[in-house]
């Protein structure tokens, strides 16, 4: 038995996730994947009604899972940080979620906001630190709110840490196949990038069949405009890869595209759209679903369902190519009908086979 927290959260998370839990269920009548669901309500709701963000008894109960799906959080009448403090980093802190992964992954070139750039240029992978870092969360204030206010926040790097992303990073690249891109700020965090730069010299030593090579984050960003092509998989540290992959979920389409895993193979590990809550058009059935969609197919990858996820990428591709998608991207199909038309795509793909 395979148990999915689902945590829809905030505004559009609801709908979103909705449909993405529509996809996992076709699959799990289709072949009896034994797949079971349990909602929890997280988010601003409880908060303001009970001042409570994660119960103990609930981060205990959620233990217990294989997988998490998450929503999205955020609220207007929320002051901001709490819920993404409060809820999405609690949970990557606490399940020590260290990878954050982000595939950054052209569906159709009419998306592409790149001048001869399409499918073929705009497919790599990102892999985020995610544990340390600025994100670390070591700093503080000394005479706040005074003319001698000094605000400071540590970008902290332990060598456990960077070793095992990297790590990571190099066994992704070996499977998946291509070359391992380091990003970092070495020319000037002489201290903590040097450390990712003796790590990942170390770690290429015992992944010789692995192509390499480095970029600077600044540098990194100007290629990835120029020239995606070179990358297949990125490696780098919390706040670059916070940012880098911001720019990849635009390169692919907008963020309505944008899946992500938060990924901790030893504990339990959350899936979840990389775009926010968007109260605006929350309850309107108009939010774009396919994120969460893919975040799907990422938890099915993750649950040893490589050929099930390849297929919700097929759908997705189909979708976009026949525009039966929602208005943010040129469509006129409400989130539920896009759900629907994914359900039948994927009835089709399977009855071709």
């Amino acid at each position: 038995m395979t148990r999915i927290a689902v945590i829809p959260g905030d505004g559009i998370g609801k709908e979103v996730v909705r449909e993405g839990v529509k996809i996992l269920n076709y699959f799990n009548s289709k072949y009896d994947l034994k797949i079971t669901f349990k909602d929890f309500d997280l988010g601003a709701a409880r908060y303001l009604k009970t001042g409570e963000l994660i119960p103990d008894n609930i981060l205990h109960e959620l233990e217990t899972f294989d997988a998490i799906f998450l929503g999205a959080v955020g609220d207007p009448a929320v002051p901001p940080g709490i819920l993404e403090k409060g809820i999405l980093l609690k949970l990557r802190f606490y399940f020590d979620q260290y990878i954050n992964l982000r595939p950054v992954r052209l569906y159709h070139d009419r998306f592409s906001p790149l001048k001869n750039k399409g499918v073929e240029e705009i497919n790599f992978t990102v892999i985020r630190e995610n544990t340390e870092g600025i994100y670390a969360g070591i700093g503080g204030f000394l005479k706040k709110g005074t003319p001698d206010e000094i605000a400071t926040q540590e970008m902290v790097s332990t060598r456990k840490g960077v070793d095992r992303i990297i790590k990571y990073a190099f066994e992704y690249a070996r499977e998946r196949g291509g070359k391992l891109t380091l990003c970092d700020k070495s020319n000037v965090l002489t201290y903590a990038h040097d450390l990712w730069q003796r790590a990942f010299k170390e770690m290429a030593a015992r992944y010789k069949d692995v192509e390499t090579d480095h970029f600077l984050i600044d540098a990194i960003t100007m290629k990835m405009v120029r020239n995606p092509e070179v990358f297949d998989v990125i490696v780098t540290c919390n706040i670059f890869g916070d940012i880098i992959t911001d720019l990849g979920a635009e390169l692919q389409g907008g963020m309505g595209l944008a899946a992500s895993g938060n990924i901790n193979p030893e504990t339990v590990s959350m899936f979840e759209p990389v775009h926010g809550s968007a109260p605006d058009i929350a309850g309107k059935n108009i939010a774009n679903p396919l994120a969460a969609i893919l975040s799907a197919g990422m938890i099915l990858d993750y649950l040893g369902k490589a050929e099930l996820a390849k297929k919700v990428e097929l759908a997705v591709k189909e979708a976009l190519a026949t525009n039966q998608i929602t208005p943010d991207m040129g469509g006129d199909l409400s989130t539920t009908d896009v759900g629907d038309y994914i359900v039948e795509t994927l009835k089709n793909l399977e009855d071709d086979e």
